[in-house]
């Protein structure tokens, strides 16, 4: 039996708006004549967040022409045929929560698996959901789940789920995931409508998956701007049957990332066509979908119901003050973005302590996105701006000790460095920073695992290498890199971060990610050659589920006469279609990707790897589409990268389609004062460009 009481239970479930069902020990048989009607419960069933005595699960029953739900009765069992019912409860419906239901179960076993369902007072019931307790603080066993993140159904496939689900089924009790980490763009609250873009995007078909009853159009798709477009986007989303059935057999821990709310958006306001508005009501509104989509213990200030969010009342306003951490100080703004608090921890036994954090909505503005910057980008060099001059910009008024220079200058163009006065970049805010970093400091579990959703590995390129004549030289001083909007160009707070570590002597330090659409493995390293690099921990990001990556992009948007094509998906002699050299390019350097293409011989390519680009980095594949998985032990920690064909459309095969590669990557824990080590393993395909 769990430590815990039924009254602080109770008020758990109170915190997170959930009603509460407290479990029995000795199970009975069920006393509910449950038919299965999954028509009336179209988005299924879900759990979320659990602990080693309790998780949150969650339905949506909406009404019918003949009959409008004012409670469901769910039921938990220890058996799939409810012979073994071990806790019962009543949960509310109602139109002001889009008839979605959120129960937190409590009183149950640790490391057990569990089988749910929910009844209407017909008799009428939902699918039956299988869900997992997590082992006790102290119990030694080793942890597998699996993290993921960028599902767009508008314009893919969730074959992913599907393989997944084929392989968990067929694999022993003991290498059974867990849970599965999804790190946000659950949703992509963009959407085209296959009428305004008749051509697709690239090679796909778009879905009519939603269409908001208000929403906004801005150029050729369309943004949600209500509480009940929010609500459609993920309704629509919810009718896919492979990411339903992965719903409905493993608990997941979601974290909202950019989408969820709006695709430049951050802290409560929205980026569009190069002007920054405000939007607190439609960040309400988001949060309120999210709370109400998601079984996740995320924390509500607006009210203790139990049965619905309670937003709270903001107006649209224009944020124009900022503190020194860049959070705006407009009450509508902290009132918006204070509606829900994602960010959380959960322990998984002895070996794993997962740290979710927010990277949206307390960050300071994203210095490139603003028009200032412009200069810095150039066709000539797609996607690469100087990494030097990102330094300027993220460090703003600290720069150089303090003495930030009052331009910078890229080739022949100089720019006023308008950062120069502004605090450093920002991307967890000051309040959730400090909560970060005590977490670390005080967990006491073999891993310490920052489920970041946006990437942490720098991604840059040696551009200053290119050989004479074949295209513009590159007019900045060193290296290229990619701005991303994420850690990897927050060097300033990712510096406070790892050094954080190194002083504290933190091992067994590991991030995983996703937003990048690609896949890569590296270590933790506060900077790279020709500065000092020293790893304090390891590092990993996932593909997408289906989201396009830049690969695809690149294939369509580059003309196919830029001088530069070699570096980014170009072709050896015997090649017949473009290949994704970009991966080349941030893995070992333009004279890999020019021997490539020359040669067309992989070895000779990689002879000329750059060493001093990417000492980061194992492996990298901006391409990849699939899910990775995490094996933890008291000894080692694990991460294998399932990778499949880009995700076009659903697999009719029941294993969700065939694979591209499987890669494994091992690190042994590491001591104080040591420097951890991949091992790397291609166990099926063959990534060439991506090692």
């Amino acid at each position: 039996m769990s430590a815990i009481t039924r009254r602080s239970f109770l008020g758990i479930a109170v915190a997170i708006g959930a009603t509460a069902a407290w479990g029995n020990p000795f199970g009975t048989k069920s006393h509910i004549g449950w038919r299965e009607r999954r028509d009336l419960f179209p988005e299924g069933v879900a759990s979320g967040d659990p602990d080693s005595n309790s998780v949150l699960l969650w339905t949506r029953r909406p009404p019918t022409s003949e009959n409008v739900p004012v409670k469901l009765n769910v039921e938990v069992a220890e058996d799939e045929m409810f012979t073994g019912v071990v806790a019962t409860a009543a949960a509310p419906v109602s139109a002001a929560s889009d008839w979605t239901c959120r129960v937190l179960v409590g009183g149950l076993k640790a490391s057990r698996v569990y089988w749910y369902r929910f009844t209407d007072s017909e008799g009428l019931g939902s699918r039956v959901g299988r869900t997992i307790t997590a082992p006790e603080v102290d119990d030694a066993r080793p942890v597998r789940f699996v993290f993921v993140s960028c599902q767009n159904a508008n314009d893919g496939a969730q074959n992913a789920y599907r393989r997944m689900i084929f392989e968990d089924e067929r694999a022993p009790e003991a290498e059974r995931i867990g849970f599965v980490l999804h790190l946000g763009d659950f949703i992509y609250e963009i959407v085209w409508y296959p009428e305004d873009r008749p051509q697709g995007m690239y090679d796909r078909r778009l879905r009519d998956i939603v269409r908001y009853p208000h929403g906004e159009k801005i150029r050729d798709f369309h943004i949600p701007t209500t509480v009940e477009d929010y609500r459609a986007v993920y309704r629509g989303y919810l009718s896919d049957p492979d990411l339903q059935d992965a719903r409905a057999r493993w608990p997941f821990v979601n974290m909202w990332d950019n989408h969820e709310f709006s695709w430049l958006g951050w802290q409560s306001l929205q980026r569009f066509e190069g002007k920054t508005r405000p939007a607190q009501t439609r960040k309400v509104a988001a949060n309120q979908a999210f709370f109400e989509y998601q079984p996740a213990r995320i924390t509500k200030p607006s009210g203790p119901s139990l049965d619905r969010f309670d937003p709270p009342q903001v107006v649209d306003a224009p944020v124009t003050r900022f503190d020194d951490h860049g959070l705006g100080q407009e009450s509508n703004n902290l009132v918006a973005i204070g509606s829900l608090k994602g960010y959380r921890a959960l322990r998984w036994g002895r070996n794993v302590e997962l740290i979710v954090t927010d990277q949206r909505s307390y960050r300071s503005e994203e210095p490139t996105d603003q028009s200032e910057a412009g200069p810095l980008s150039s066709d000539d060099f797609p996607e690469f701006i100087p990494e030097d001059a990102m330094e300027m910009l993220d460090a703003g008024r600290t720069y150089n000790g303090g003495r930030p220079p009052a331009s910078i200058r890229f080739g022949s163009v100089e720019i006023a460095n308008f950062c120069k006065d502004r605090p450093a970049q920002a991307i967890l805010g000051a309040e959730q920073k400090a909560w970060f970093l005590e977490r670390l400091r005080n967990s006491k579990a073999t891993w310490k695992i920052w489920g970041n959703t946006t990437a942490t590995l720098d991604m840059r390129a040696d551009l200053q290498n290119l050989p004479p004549g074949i295209a513009k030289p590159w007019p900045g001083n060193g290296y290229a890199i990619a701005p991303m909007g994420d850690h990897c160009t927050a060097y300033v707070e990712r510096g406070e971060i790892y050094d954080f570590v190194e002083a504290n002597g933190i091992t067994g330090f590991a991030t995983v990610a996703g937003d990048r659409h690609s896949f890569w493995a590296g270590l933790a390293a506060k900077s790279l050659p020709p500065k000092p690099f020293v790893p304090v921990g390891i590092a990993f990001v996932t593909g997408s589920i289906s989201a396009p990556g830049l690969v695809e992009a690149l294939e369509h948007a580059l003309p196919k006469d830029h001088p530069l094509r070699s570096l980014y998906v170009g072709q050896g002699p015997g090649d017949r279609a473009p290949q994704p050299t970009v991966n080349m390019l941030l893995r070992h350097g333009v004279r890999s990707c020019f021997e490539y293409a020359q040669s067309g011989d992989i070895a000779k390519a990689r002879a000329l790897s750059n060493p001093n680009l990417s000492p980061h980095v194992s492996f990298i594949d901006m391409g990849g589409h699939g899910y990775s998985i995490v094996h933890a032990t008291s000894g080692f920690f694990e991460t294998e990268f399932v990778c499949i064909p880009r995700p076009l459309e659903r697999s009719d095969h029941p294993d969700g389609g065939a694979l591209r590669y499987r890669v494994k990557f091992r690190t042994g824990l590491w001591k104080n004062g040591e420097a951890p080590k991949l091992q790397m393993q291609i166990l099926e395909g063959n990534p060439k460009f991506s090692v």
